[in-house]
């Protein structure tokens, strides 16, 4: 047997450990976005599905309830109405997550959009008192998304939209906030 002198060995240990943590820092993977995600909203009852279209963007659909407030010369009346929210999102800040070893998973991140609502007619009130029409809200958000243990998810955006309705147009704010499970892994 052949014995490697201390200062050889110690200069071999030194290689072979920076080599390890070379190959080991590239073989980690960058955190990315799922590539297909479902939900339950239970907050205001809907169904989101979200699809990964490169590492850091997602095309956001939901299909969903709201409740609203209105008034006019007549009186006024809450209302219900089911509608659509489409966004293009692009999560931000995935890596800085994962750096301080915070969860990336579901899509656990901030982000940016670009949202378009569609609230259909309510399905609540009466017309002859109180008429509702459809309308569409176009809006730049940010917002964050948090899946925790069991799956249990928390969505939160908000911005500045421009609403654009039957008999008039406003500059609105959007908040959208939605509270439920991710369905699958």
């Amino acid at each position: 047997m052949q014995y490697i002198p201390f200062k050889k060995a110690k200069r071999y240990l030194i290689i072979f450990g920076s080599l390890f943590t070379a190959l080991n820092l590239n073989a980690q993977e960058k955190p990315t976005v799922e590539k297909n995600q479902f939900k339950i909203n239970v907050l205001l009852p809907g169904v989101v599905y979200e699809h990964g279209l490169s590492e850091k963007n997602t095309l956001y659909s939901e299909l969903s309830s709201g409740y609203g407030y209105r008034s006019n010369n007549f009186g006024e009346a809450f209302t219900f109405y089911p509608y659509i929210n489409e966004q293009f999102r692009h999560y931000y800040n995935l890596e800085k997550r994962a750096n301080k070893g915070k969860v990336t998973s579901h899509n656990s991140g901030g982000f940016v959009a670009m949202a378009a609502f569609y609230n259909f007619r309510s399905i609540s009130t009466n017309d002859n008192f109180l008429e509702t029409n459809s309308s569409l809200t176009i809006a730049p958000v940010w917002g964050f998304q948090r899946t925790y243990k069991g799956n249990f998810n928390l969505d939160l955006n908000m911005g500045i939209g421009y609403n654009m309705g039957k008999y008039d147009n406003d500059v609105v704010p959007v908040i959208n906030f939605t509270l439920g499970w991710v369905i699958g892994k």
